[in-house]
């Protein structure tokens, strides 16, 4: 049976309306009821480090302040406790993975054991087509072992459809019903065999409330190798791309992400209608508290109306 949290919240941003559906855990039975409301809300999830380094959680609401397009925002959303997401692994399996695989699902393996124990998980794996790694009819998965053998259900053959992959998860990530949605993403960021744009693929993450790491895996002479992609769907969702020197490297940086999103806060504001011109609005988290000098806030930069 899986592990179920306590409180389970879903909001989705840019929406006509939004709804919220909380459930109890630790009862045999689970109640639940759904709240409808006519205002929309933009919902950010937010990591806070002190010199852009040490990670700082426990902050209180007065520590934020949210701008979009330039106007202060009222904060009527604030969470600081580690709270369970939904959290996809999207993982390269084009031919020019082969030989980084053993240490890629290894690396997968660390960030499911160190992630939160009632995560709703799923893997996706991708060459030439994106394939699910969990059996038919299941969507996500807290078992350790049944998550290993997602990762292992694949090899390494064929061309890579990253823009179709980077869809597919943003899609299943809305199917969850964890408040944060996350996505990692390790590839090399190159694509010869989607159906879907690159423009697509952003607008997408653009229209969601997911938050994207993704880890950059290629050889220097790699002609398909698109670091610049990689870069821009963290920027713009609030996540963090890393490049480690070589596919043991990502070991410690699974490990770091997982850290970092136990520790990120979930704030959210109802913005007003004629606050910008265009459904693309610009955000901006300050935060700042006493006893420290430089806090940085990380989070996603656009989203759309």
């Amino acid at each position: 049976m899986n592990r179920r949290s306590a409180i389970e919240t879903i909001l989705y941003a840019g929406a006509a309306s939004c709804c919220s559906r909380l459930a109890l855990a630790g009862r045999d039975e689970e109640p639940n009821y759904t709240v409808h409301s006519d205002v929309r809300l933009v919902l950010l999830d937010v990591s806070v480090t002190e010199g852009h380094q040490k990670v700082v959680a426990g902050l209180p609401k007065q520590s934020f302040r949210i701008l979009e397009n330039g106007q202060p925002q009222q904060l009527t959303v604030f969470e600081n406790k580690d709270i369970p997401v939904t959290v996809g692994l999207v993982v390269d399996e084009s031919r020019s993975m082969g030989p980084k695989r053993a240490d890629v699902v290894t690396a997968a393996e660390v960030f499911i054991g160190e992630s939160n124990p009632n995560d709703q998980i799923f893997v996706l794996n991708f060459n030439d087509r994106v394939r699910r790694g969990l059996p038919e009819g299941d969507l996500f998965s807290d078992d350790i072992e049944e998550l290993r053998s997602a990762l292992d259900r694949g090899k390494s053959e064929g061309k890579t459809a990253f823009n179709d992959a980077i869809i597919a998860g943003i899609n299943q990530l809305e199917q969850g019903r964890r408040q944060k949605k996350t996505l990692i993403v390790i590839s090399d960021g190159g694509d010869n065999a989607s159906e879907h744009t690159s423009a697509d693929m952003v607008a997408a993450v653009e229209g969601s409330v997911a938050t994207v790491y993704t880890i950059g895996l290629f050889d220097e002479d790699d002609p398909d190798r698109n670091p610049g992609v990689l870069r821009r769907l963290a920027a713009i969702s609030g996540g963090e791309a890393y490049f480690p020197p070589d596919s043991p490297g990502t070991i410690p940086v699974c490990r770091k992400i997982a850290k970092d999103i136990r520790s990120r806060y979930t704030i959210g504001y109802v913005p007003n209608a004629n606050n910008g011109k265009g459904p693309l609005r610009h955000v901006t988290v300050q935060v700042s508290a006493p006893g420290y000098a430089h806090l940085h806030a990380r989070t996603r930069t656009t989203y759309r109306y």
